[in-house]
């Protein structure tokens, strides 16, 4: 899976940085601002985790697109910082989330580390 995802985002023309040791097991690619990592979670839950961390975090949701296999939810932090979070369904039992903290070219990579964390928490 990681050598196939490598392929594809490098035979694009993305760089991407890959660590950890498998998908769902810790593996992140950061690409072009986005910070990705597949979960071994349905979209229920992994949607259902975002949107409670939001809700917990006190970031509005100032706009939610879904076109039946992802959801793009955009948001605002309280120091006005923009992020947005896509949830995207794999198969039935797997879910890739992309988080984008900051604006373009000030991309916020420990933040979106964060989010990652507070989901992979919820989604134990």
């Amino acid at each position: 899976v990681i050598i196939c995802m490598m392929h594809l985002l490098l035979s694009t023309g993305c760089i991407a940085i890959v660590v950890g040791a498998g998908a769902g097991a810790g593996t992140f690619a950061y690409v072009n601002g986005n910070l990705s990592r597949t979960y071994q979670a349905n979209y229920e839950t992994t949607y259902a985790a975002c949107k409670g961390i939001l809700e917990d975090m006190k970031q509005p949701v100032l706009e939610e697109k879904t076109d039946g296999t992802q959801t793009t939810i955009r948001s605002q932090r309280a120091d006005e910082t923009p992020m947005m979070i896509t949830v995207r369904i794999i198969d039935p039992q797997w879910t890739e989330i992309s988080v984008r903290t900051g604006h373009i070219g000030v991309w916020k990579k420990e933040i979106s580390e964060q989010f990652h964390e507070f989901v992979a928490e919820r989604i134990k």
